[in-house]
């Protein structure tokens, strides 16, 4: 499995122990930036839909964003067509973003938690499969809500 990992300043530290934990865990792991804790913070929208972009497109099977809250990557990331983000800053709400959403990318909050409970969220959020059944019907209307409101790619 191929995981992309992309943050802001205030998640670049959280983000570097995590790419190790994660390659470390046995998958393939890309870094998309922030590459220094001292970038400027308006930047991250771009880093997330970068990101989010290329998780839509199949050449990262998941994504781990990272900001202050997790809450600003979620959104931006969210605006991209294919991608379900969802902000996980506990272990019920990782694996149930998993197991009855599907998501895709999962949002972290560096201000909101520390390395041991992020490294079991992200383990466990990345072992976790989508369960389908009943749910799948309703991820599939995910898609039907993106296509109403595409009006363009990020590339227009």
């Amino acid at each position: 499995m191929k995981v992309v990992f992309a943050s802001d300043h205030a998640g670049f530290d959280l983000k570097q122990l995590l790419k190790e934990f994660v390659e470390g865990l046995g998958f393939d792991i890309d870094d998309l930036g922030a590459f220094t804790s001292e970038e400027p913070a308006e930047d991250y929208p771009f880093l997330a839909a970068q990101a989010g972009e290329k998780v839509a497109a199949g050449e990262y099977d998941r994504g781990i964003f990272i900001c202050g809250t997790g809450i600003g990557m979620a959104i931006v990331a969210n605006k991209v067509p294919g991608v379900r983000a969802a902000v996980c800053n506990d272990l019920f709400s990782a694996k149930m973003s998993r197991q009855h959403n599907n998501a895709n990318v999962c949002a972290l909050g560096a201000r909101i938690i520390g390395f041991g409970i992020a490294r079991a969220i992200v383990r466990d959020w990345l072992k976790t499969d989508f369960e389908g059944g009943r749910h799948t019907s309703r991820v599939e209307k995910y898609g039907v809500i993106e296509r109403k409101f595409r009006k363009h790619s990020f590339n227009d």
